[in-house]
């Protein structure tokens, strides 16, 4: 697999910038490893192993690091880098780097000791719980002495842990088991060379300056079991394996299995464009497998996880990242696995908008995630003919029509009189705007939000087309009607003639009813399968919103001369949710502007044009990933998670729809 996004000593010799770049590996389950390039863990959700004990969540984190120390020619070189409290670095082992590269997503790291050229990687089992470290000595006159500590916790991974109490370290062939109070699993941690020698001491008060930049608890003691000693001469490597399961496979099988399996996506993403697409589409291919999971328990099936490190399963962000993981990149089956797993969820009419960490009962205060699953359900099928699935969805879809009509939770339902959707429940956030702080709703959006009818819109001509396909003509007619009068109520009651826009939200039930604040959720009238604004109000949309929203990577949520608008993303929650969906910066929505401008104008190029940033931002944050949200005001710095599921989505999608039109 190629190395992309190389960095050399002039990043990685800079902390500050080595501390900005971060890397990421996922193992299909939810469990994922992160960290920074300097290898100092700056969030709480850095370490090596995170698993997800119930796919795809109940996430623990395990192992946080590997410390090295490596003697050559009499010299002792540190490897690692921590940040403790009171801001002291020690030691500063990013000094030592020569290179920072990802191959495939596999994040490498090239040691110059002296003479010496020391190698390591890190990646995961696919499927499994288990993190591979490996490090070979590609270069050196004379064998090279290792010296490797495990730093271990075991907590959830939003938490931290303090103190030395809990542990218990037992020697096995290879290394050693760790028993931890409060955690199920036991960790390991052995090497396939070397001795282990356990000597138990503790590490502590390290600071993650980042949370603590979040408001949050930012100081963390962790456990080291011993100590690992090992000589490796020219040409050697020494693998080291974490896990949570009973067995794994060695460390060469997992990376074959893993290099085949990432060969196999950029051979499907090249056979998806003729010409086979840029470096950075490749790269956004293998991007985008990492966000697809299993999800396990009374209902197994595939999911997508919404951004790491924190999300979980979101059924919005699932729905709307759907066509891009997955359909773009040929993968159909598993956007059916997906949708079938979605649909065992259905509850009065509504798909889960989250399933929690703790495994408890799915959450169901959204409008908009059902609609989306018609959207969905919409791009399968034209990208998959699969009659025999729309035969067994349709019945969920019209169940769901019906619970819309007559009213589902948290009032939404049809308004007999203009025919479009409410949804009206206070104290709850139902649309993509959902920021919530205490009892505090930023954007509550009661009432006929915009997208939201467009997208109801969509759902009845959707699902006449599906009643088409399998034969119900009676049915598809009802559809298509209801349909179009729903299209003529949404251009009639939500065009702004003042600002030659939509209302955001109309039938609001405080005054003023209607909402004229410009935000990009009007994008979605004029992207969608069946475009609800006609030619020229979409025009005069697309101009305002590219006038007044449009950013290098992405479109704001307000208009900078709204006096809600908030420059920047920071601080503490309050601070950040209030901001959240008040100009912050969302590359998502930049998939919507992209499409409606080619369908309007018919221009590959320009539509292609305001995708191109993104190019410059993956050798940024997260190596290979788009971030969930950028600032407001430029330079419109990477902010929230730091890899997002439809930002990475969105960009591939509408990228490889623009050139195959």
């Amino acid at each position: 697999m190629p190395a992309h996004y190389t960095f050399g000593r002039e990043v990685c010799g800079d902390l500050e910038q080595a501390l900005r770049r971060e890397w990421l590996v996922t193992n299909g389950l939810g469990g994922y490893g992160s960290g920074t390039i300097a290898g100092c863990q700056t969030r709480r959700y850095h370490g090596l192993l995170i698993a997800a004990e119930r796919p795809p969540v109940g996430r623990n984190l395990f192992l946080v690091d590997l410390d090295a120390t490596a003697r050559v020619h009499g010299i002792q070189y540190e490897l690692a880098c921590h940040e403790y409290e009171g801001a002291v670095v020690n030691p500063h082992g990013y000094r030592l780097l020569e290179s920072f590269c990802l191959e495939g997503t596999v994040p490498t790291w090239v040691y110059a000791l002296g003479p010496a050229r020391l190698i390591k990687r890190i990646f995961m089992a696919a499927a499994h719980n288990t993190t591979y470290v490996c490090y070979t000595l590609e270069r050196a006159l004379a064998p090279i002495h290792l010296n490797i500590r495990a730093l271990c916790t075991g907590r959830d991974y939003h938490s931290q842990r303090r103190g030395a109490d809990g542990y218990q370290t037992q020697s096995i062939v290879g290394g050693c088991c760790i028993n931890i109070v409060g955690m199920s699993s036991t960790l390991s941690v052995t090497a396939d060379r070397g001795q282990f020698i356990a000597a138990p001491d503790m590490h502590w008060s390290l600071h993650h300056r980042l949370e603590a930049a979040r408001g949050l608890d930012s100081t963390e003691d962790l456990y080291m079991p011993g100590e690992f000693k090992l000589i490796l001469s020219q040409g050697e490597s020494v693998n080291f394996t974490a896990t949570i399961e009973a067995a794994s496979e060695s460390a060469p099988i997992a990376m074959q299995r893993l290099q085949r399996h990432q060969a196999e996506l950029i051979e499907a993403i090249n056979a998806a464009s003729r010409p086979p697409p840029p470096l950075w589409i490749q790269k956004l291919a293998l991007a985008a497998d990492q966000y697809i999971v299993a999800r396990r328990g009374p209902t197994d099936g595939t999911t997508i996880i919404a951004g790491y490190p924190w999300f979980a399963d979101w059924g919005r962000d699932t729905m709307i990242a759907l066509p891009g993981l997955t359909l773009a990149t040929g993968r159909t089956q598993i956007a059916a696995d997906i949708l079938r797993t979605f649909a065992q969820h259905v509850d009065q009419g509504l798909l889960p908008n989250r399933f929690p960490d703790g495994g408890e009962a799915p959450e169901y205060n959204t409008v908009d995630a059902t609609l989306w699953y018609f959207v969905a359900v919409h791009e399968y099928l034209r990208a998959a003919s699969d009659i025999a699935f729309a035969r067994d969805i349709y019945p969920v879809l019209t169940d769901i029509i019906d619970w819309h009509r007559r009213g589902t939770r948290h009032g939404i339902v049809v308004d007999s009189t203009d025919h479009l959707l409410r949804a009206s429940a206070p104290g709850l956030q139902l649309t993509w705007m959902d920021a919530k702080v205490g009892q505090w709703v930023v954007t509550p959006r009661m009432g006929k939000p915009v997208e939201i009818n467009a997208l109801w819109c969509n759902a009845l001509w959707i699902i006449g087309q599906i009643a088409t396909q399998i034969g119900d003509t009676g049915a598809a007619r009802h559809f298509q009607s209801a349909a179009d009068v729903t299209r003529d109520s949404f251009r009639s009651r939500f065009w702004f003639e003042g600002g030659e826009h939509l209302y955001d939200v109309i039938d609001g039930p405080n005054a003023p009813s209607l909402d004229s604040s410009l935000r990009p959720n009007q994008l979605l009238a004029l992207s969608l399968p069946y475009r609800v604004l006609d030619d020229t109000r979409a025009r005069l949309v697309l101009r305002v919103c590219e006038r007044e929203l449009l950013t290098s990577y992405g479109l704001r949520t307000l208009n900078p001369e709204d006096s809600h608008y908030i420059a920047h993303y920071g601080g503490d929650q309050r601070q950040r949710d209030g901001a959240y969906h008040q100009g912050t910066v969302w590359p998502w929505l930049l998939g919507a502007f992209a499409r409606a401008h080619l369908a309007l104008y018919g221009d590959k190029e320009r539509a292609a044009s305001y995708l191109a940033p993104l190019q410059l931002h993956l050798p940024d944050a997260c190596v290979g990933q788009i971030n969930e949200i950028f600032d407001a005001d430029p330079p419109h710095l990477p902010q929230g998670c730091i890899a997002q599921a439809w930002s990475v989505a969105e960009i591939l999608r509408t990228w490889l729809q623009i050139h195959s039109a």
